[in-house]
């Protein structure tokens, strides 16, 4: 296994984190978990944005 760790070069740690996130699904979970990540990530960003939107408009609005 070590060969392995080191032609990948990712460490044995790494591997077995993997091991445990990923060692029961399929090629289908994995793809669906990696896009529900991007998409969490996106509405994250969102968020964030809004979050200022209504922070400059409340702003705005109590020095009126």
């Amino acid at each position: 296994m070590k060969d392995l760790y080191r032609r990948h070069n990712i460490s044995e740690q790494t591997f077995c984190r993997w091991r445990t996130k990923f060692g029961g699904m399929d090629v289908g979970d994995a793809r669906r978990l990696k896009e529900l990540g991007s998409e969490n990530d996106r509405l994250k960003r969102l968020i964030a944005k809004q979050m200022l939107v209504i922070d400059g408009l409340t702003e705005f609005s109590l020095k009126n």
